[in-house]
């Protein structure tokens, strides 16, 4: 990770930074283009598409540039050639356009970033994702999508999945087996809504309905799942342990199971209020005795667990990092090898009349529970990711996990048609 800041100053010494194409300029996506423009040589923000270019626009003005408006593939790239920032309406404009190195997902839609990745993916272009509810719902096969093509689809450094990640992969080189990786929450509470949500999304200037997906639990399970498929880990029951704990995370050590970890291969899980937050952790064993003592030593405790974290995740600063690895080192912060392990199902936020159309993440209807791959296709039960405009064919109960017979899906929609692939492609 380290020589990430080497290769970027050479970069910048050399006058060829690394091009970004961003898609989507929300909070995130703001944040994430002052942080290059002003605090990253060798790497400049070439383009912006947003489905209101005034946001793209802002973003750059906050950044202290001041982009040309361009509507064309041709357009575009003329643009970038010239060294001067540009936006678009159309990303897929973008996408096509000559000298862009990277392309980075700030959007968080299941549908339209199906379809930049995918478009990406064809393209060649190596691809940043910072949308969580895509990756968790067809993630795995576009991740076999982007290795057939030759190019890198990574979820990004700062977000607590690959921070999660790079902990594990840390742990892996000390010869320790993680059997535990875990996601620290300071408030969780599954009926929230945007009504509830609406003052804290409006005094931080985020959307509301990411918030709500936030404190309604949707979020933590879509980011738990992605990192179970990356590494092959499962959940220990529907829902994860998901324990309210205010101590340090040193101490969950003491309460899991070692031999159901053995047996499970590895869990996902999450916990509220523990300290440090908002940290991740990574639980793991030593099967070398003789090493026991100098973990020990080290002041890791006596096993059969040893506990690990980082006690922050960064989210837009660390984004650049990723941008590095996937262009420079054809490096990965997270990805999934494989087929799923873990999906995300929609759940009944309240009673649900029939014809409900439901409204998706963070929103009044459903929130999201993890779930092993292997009940959710034997249940076929439905993705949370697949949720949204989804017609209800009966009323429904509170707390009723959805399945795919409950709904009518929308038409036309490629997420359906990739998460149909997918389940053929793996077997569950």
């Amino acid at each position: 990770m380290i020589i990430v800041d080497a290769a970027l100053r050479r970069r910048a010494e050399e006058r060829r930074p690394i091009r970004v194409g961003m898609v989507g300029a929300g909070y995130m996506g703001r944040g994430l283009v002052r942080h290059i423009t002003t605090s990253v040589p060798g790497m400049r923000v070439a383009a912006i598409s947003n489905r209101n270019p005034d946001n793209a626009e802002r973003a750059y003005r906050e950044a202290g540039l001041k982009p040309v408006l361009a509507g064309s593939r041709d357009a575009i790239s003329a643009a970038v050639a010239a060294g001067r920032p540009v936006v678009t309406e159309d990303a897929f404009a973008l996408i096509e356009a000559e000298g862009i190195d990277c392309l980075v997902d700030v959007t968080g839609a299941v549908e339209f970033g199906a379809r930049i990745t995918v478009a990406a993916i064809e393209r060649g272009l190596p691809v940043v994702t910072m949308n969580a509810e895509l990756d968790c719902t067809v993630g795995p096969l576009l991740a076999h999508r982007a290795r057939a093509a030759g190019v890198v689809l990574t979820g990004a450094d700062g977000d607590q999945p690959a921070v999660q990640a790079n902990l594990l992969r840390f742990v892996r080189s000390l010869g320790v087996t993680p059997l535990v990786a875990g996601n620290v929450k300071g408030f969780q509470d599954e009926y929230r809504t945007p009504t509830t949500q609406q003052p804290f999304a409006d005094r931080w200037g985020q959307n509301v309905h990411m918030i709500t997906s936030f404190t309604d639990g949707t979020k933590v399970s879509f980011e738990q799942a992605i990192v179970a498929n990356a590494f092959g880990f499962t959940v220990p029951k529907r829902g994860m342990y998901g324990r309210d704990h205010t101590g340090h995370v040193d101490q969950l050590v003491e309460m899991y199971d070692v031999d159901e970890l053995r047996e499970l291969g590895g869990i996902v899980d999450y916990v509220v209020g523990a300290k440090p937050a908002p940290g991740v952790y990574v639980l793991g064993t030593h099967d070398d005795p003789a090493q026991h003592t100098y973990l020990e030593l080290y002041k890791l405790g006596r096993g059969p667990l040893y506990s690990f974290y980082t006690p922050y995740h960064l989210c837009h600063f660390e984004v650049p990092h990723t941008v590095v690895r996937a262009v420079d080192f054809g490096d990965a912060a997270l990805t999934p090898p494989a087929g799923p392990r873990v999906d995300v199902v929609a759940t009944a936020k309240r009673d649900l009349p029939a014809g409900t159309v439901l409204d998706g993440i963070g929103g009044y209807d459903t929130f999201g529970v993890a779930e092993s791959h292997a009940v959710t296709r034997a249940d076929d039960l439905l993705p949370m990711g697949i949720s949204e405009g989804c017609v209800l064919r009966h009323a429904v109960a509170k707390d009723t996990v959805l399945g795919y017979g409950d709904v009518i899906l929308p038409p036309d929609r490629l997420v359906d048609v990739l998460r149909a692939e997918q389940d053929k492609l793996f077997a569950a």
